[in-house]
């Protein structure tokens, strides 16, 4: 299937996002009529500077919670399907339904899942790091090219930000092996196709930039204008129209690029044989990939519970006393 093909039949994971989204815009407008109706009734510019600080508070924790528990899985279930529709080349009827089982079968609890994430995540954050200092120190010698170094960080920041997503399908189409020891392999595929991919996500990253700009623009007119011809805060209606331009890029922007970067993913691990002296490598230059990798050898959820080298990852028979790739002792690291 082709990634538009992907997008458009897996869109309701788009609707329900934006259906996240919006409810946080009315969460935060309900909020913000309740707390400056008090300060209006105690017409004191104090109380009222203390309502909008509430406010803020209020609406950063509603959004915390919307996103971060029932937004984390909508986010997962959508990987999943999107995995299985590269893997097999269809999207199941109920795309919603069958995402949400698939997560409950992979990982068992949100728990597991939201500690896998964020393992691969920070995996992914480290060694792109690692790959920002690559770019300074080829760009470090040569005079006035500070701009270029803060707009190649901005572009590993953005098109590194779907990559775990990447990882947690990879964990999909593998069930037959633990998923910390799938999100590991992912993150080793990665590694060994980062050039690939990061030229892959070049267009992508263009389109983010310039989504995010005419969204926020179209919605700063729209909400500046209401508020503007009913006398209210000019600095409320930016910041509404911030929060309806970020659904907007959550709901579909977001979505298309995931279903793109999962794309150029997919299309690389059949041909990717997977290199395991890189293990030690990403160990040691990611403290959150050794713990992924070292999960992976015993940690929950595992389908079947095959043994691996704790220093390169190969996988080894149970009565196996040494690694024949590296010559690690079991039970010695």
């Amino acid at each position: 299937m082709t990634a538009k093909e992907v997008f458009t039949k897996t869109l309701v994971f788009g609707w329900i996002k934006l259906g996240l989204g919006l409810l946080n815009i009315l969460i935060a407008i309900v909020l913000f009529a309740i707390l400056m109706g008090i300060s209006v009734l105690f017409a004191s510019e104090g109380v009222g500077a203390i309502m909008f600080f509430i406010w803020l508070v209020a609406i950063g924790v509603v959004n915390f919670i919307i996103n971060h528990y029932i937004g984390y899985l909508v986010k997962a279930g959508h990987v999943a399907i999107i995995a299985t529709a590269f893997k097999t080349g269809t999207v199941p009827a109920d795309p919603v339904n069958t995402g949400k089982a698939m997560v409950k079968e992979r990982f068992g609890t949100s728990n597991v899942y939201f500690a896998l994430d964020k393992l691969i995540a920070g995996s992914v954050k480290q060694l792109q790091r690692t790959l920002g200092r690559i770019a300074d120190g080829l760009l470090g010698a040569i005079p006035g090219t500070d701009g270029v170094k803060s707009l190649m960080n901005m572009f590993l920041d953005i098109s590194l930000g779907y990559i775990d997503e990447c990882c947690l399908g990879y964990t999909f189409n593998h069930p037959e092996q633990n998923a910390y020891k799938s999100a590991a392999d992912g993150v080793v595929i990665y590694a060994q196709n980062w050039k690939t991919l990061l030229k892959d996500a070049t267009k992508t990253t263009l389109m983010v930039i310039i989504s995010i700009i005419a969204v926020t623009l179209v919605a700063f007119i729209i909400f500046g204008g209401l508020f503007r011809l009913f006398g209210w805060s000019g600095f409320v209606a930016f910041v509404i129209s911030l929060f309806l331009a970020w659904t907007v890029k959550y709901a579909f922007i977001d979505s298309w690029i995931l279903v793109k970067m999962m794309s150029s993913y997919m299309q690389v691990v059949p041909n990717t044989q997977i290199t395991f002296d890189l293990y030690r490598k990403l160990g040691g230059l990611s403290k959150k990939f050794k713990e992924l990798f070292k999960k992976g050898q015993d940690g929950p959820n595992e389908v079947t519970k095959p043994n691996f080298c704790p220093s390169c990852g190969t996988s080894l028979s149970p009565d196996t006393a040494f690694c024949g790739n590296c010559g690690t002792r079991l039970g010695e690291v």
